[in-house]
């Protein structure tokens, strides 16, 4: 029963904790997941056991570390949704998940299955998923996205988009966009 209590850390502990997602988030977005977990504990200005301590596999860093891009991610697919125009909805969803895929290699990598055992992630890429097949569907009745078109190809999207490599952030989000804007037609009926 006791395993269930929530525990307090101490306040060192917990700016160690903090320290060490800020550290994961930034070199899993620039890096991608292939850093080693001891990387990650020499730049948080931790010692390895102090990472393992608070995340004993990299799985588990990854999941916390990106949930607030998969926080994001919803709402992106949501506000699609939202838009009473399904078309315009689908193409703002996918230049959008270009562009923040763009800008976090390690997101698209977990996104994409890098993890996926990771309950929180598989969990939230399946929600992204059924709400993006929801407003494909919609897309689809209005006749302006391709009626051969199946999530899978918007996945492939975001692999491929996932694999741009440029020298800083910013040729990666612009040649993001043009990715994305090649697909959208390529999807359009």
């Amino acid at each position: 029963m006791a395993d269930h209590l929530p525990q307090t850390l101490r306040s060192d502990a917990l700016d160690n904790r903090v320290r060490i997602l800020e550290v994961a988030r930034a070199v899993f977005a620039a890096d991608g997941l292939d850093v080693p977990m001891r990387e990650v504990a020499r730049r948080a200005g931790v010692g390895p056991a102090t990472l393992y301590r608070h995340f004993p596999t990299k799985q588990a860093l990854a999941t916390e570390a990106f949930a607030e891009q998969m926080h994001a991610c919803h709402a992106i697919v949501e506000e699609g949704l939202a838009d009473p125009d399904p078309w315009r909805g689908l193409c703002l969803v996918i230049e959008t998940l270009c562009e923040l895929h763009a800008r976090n290699r390690g997101f698209t990598a977990a996104f994409t299955s890098a993890f996926p055992h990771a309950v929180d992630l598989a969990a939230g890429r399946e929600r992204a998923l059924t709400l993006l097949a929801e407003l494909a569907r919609r897309a689809k009745d209005t006749g302006r996205l391709r009626p051969d078109f199946v999530l899978d190809d918007l996945v492939l999207v975001l692999m491929a988009n996932g694999g741009l490599h440029a020298t800083s952030t910013n040729a990666r989000v612009a040649a993001s966009r043009r990715f994305a804007a090649l697909a959208i037609r390529a999807f359009q009926a």
